[in-house]
């Protein structure tokens, strides 16, 4: 099984945690296509250059999109530490205890994970407030980081 998380690295939700048997740069289109169309397209996407993320159809979508790309260098984990200490959370406390007996039950256990993750868990970086409760108190006072950018911005 992969998995592809997206994390926002301003109020640190978990965005999308993506399951499935293979991870293709259509299957990373989509899943990006679909945030931007709920959240507003991204000012750029941090990623690592693994071939599903450094692919021209990802590359051209999000060029298309208006987003920069930011690719970290080859093993060099911590210049992405968003999603790498994110990843470690979920290993530690998800996937190290967990047997899926399919990949639907999968997906299930980790979108639960997702909603008590950005709910739930009160981060230090965050003042001690929810993914969720910071992402609601930045939007609603404006922040330009959550509001959906017009293509000219």
């Amino acid at each position: 099984m992969k998995l592809l998380c997206v994390v926002d690295e301003f109020t640190r939700e978990c965005l999308l945690i993506r399951a499935e048997r293979s991870i293709t740069a259509q299957k990373v289109v989509d899943s990006l296509a679909q945030l931007f169309a709920t959240r507003g397209p991204a000012r750029c996407i941090r990623s690592d250059n693994g071939g599903e993320f450094a692919g021209k159809a990802v590359r051209a979508w999000l060029k298309e999109a208006g987003a920069e790309t930011l690719f970290i260098d080859p093993g060099s984990p911590w210049q992405n530490g968003y999603i790498e200490s994110f990843n470690g959370r979920l290993r530690d406390e998800l996937l190290n205890s967990e047997s899926f007996g399919s990949l639907e039950e999968a997906r299930v256990v980790l979108e639960d994970w997702r909603v008590a993750y950005n709910r739930e868990r009160p981060h230090s970086a965050l003042g001690y407030k929810t993914p969720e409760a910071f992402a609601a108190a930045h939007a609603t006072a404006g922040s330009a980081t959550l509001r959906p950018l017009s293509r000219d911005q």
